[in-house]
């Protein structure tokens, strides 16, 4: 089974041809992900993270739904 997660970029490096660095918070932890399939999003924005990708943007009320039900809270460290 495949799981997706909601997190917040928190930081965006210099884009190359085949890749946009970036930063996500998921709960208290960030984790490096590529922003190339979203290469519009923006640092705040909420997106869906799998497999080290940014996915999609999403509305910060549908990440904040999702994150409750995963049990997965913006700095409190639960997953």
């Amino acid at each position: 089974m495949c799981v997706s997660v909601p997190g917040r970029i928190t930081h965006i490096g210099p884009p190359t041809a085949r890749t946009i660095p970036g930063r996500v918070a998921v709960g208290s932890n960030e984790i490096e992900v590529d922003l190339i399939m979203v290469p519009e999003a923006l640092i705040g924005d909420f997106v869906v993270t799998h497999s080290g990708y940014a996915l999609e943007i999403i509305p910060r009320g549908r990440a904040m739904e999702t994150m409750d039900l995963l049990g997965l809270h913006e700095n409190d460290g639960r997953f």
